[in-house]
């Protein structure tokens, strides 16, 4: 096993206990749209990796990697709900979310190891960015909706002064 596979594994895993120890963190604060949509923007700048040609997969590859990015986007968005506490909306906890997200890196840790030799390191890059990019935005553009869904019901509820349902979900 060569050195810079074990490193980028290595990594990786522990960007991912970074995400999960921020998404639990995060969840005992109320969820604004903001903080919502604001993620893939940011992301989005990674794009700029393609203005460097080793970096461009082919038409073939680029659909391949969105395709499986949407398709894992689905699992997240299983994961992924909301409740009202307090009059705000927060983000439920999830269990099976920890165990998805890693489930989701070995799952690109063994697509690695498969074609990793096939294709070149800058390609492999950017593949697995547009697949993370994929697998974000649908997930982001979900959890959008559903926020937007709750804040309606918190409002009519303020608007008719009926007390909010302490444990209302979506």
């Amino acid at each position: 096993m060569n050195t810079l596979l074990i490193i980028t594994t290595l990594t990786a895993f522990f960007m991912a206990s970074v995400v999960i120890v921020i998404r639990m963190k995060a969840i005992k604060q109320p969820a604004t749209f903001k903080k919502i949509v604001l993620p893939p923007f940011f992301m989005a700048t990674g794009a700029l990796m393609f203005v460097y040609p080793p970096a461009r997969p082919t038409g073939m590859e680029i659909g391949e990697a969105l395709l499986v990015g949407f398709v894992f986007s689905f699992l997240l968005m299983a994961t992924t709900s909301f409740e009202i506490r307090e009059r705000e909306i927060f983000v439920r906890r999830s269990k099976a979310f920890s165990f998805i997200l890693v489930g989701l890196l070995i799952v690109r840790t063994l697509i690695k190891l498969i074609i990793g030799d096939a294709i070149e390191p800058a390609v492999l890059a950017g593949m697995f960015f547009l697949l993370a990019f994929a697998m974000l935005v649908p997930w982001r553009v979900y959890m959008a909706v559903k926020y937007k869904q709750l804040e309606k019901v918190l409002r009519r509820e303020r608007e008719t002064g009926d007390s909010v349902p302490s444990r209302h979900s979506s």
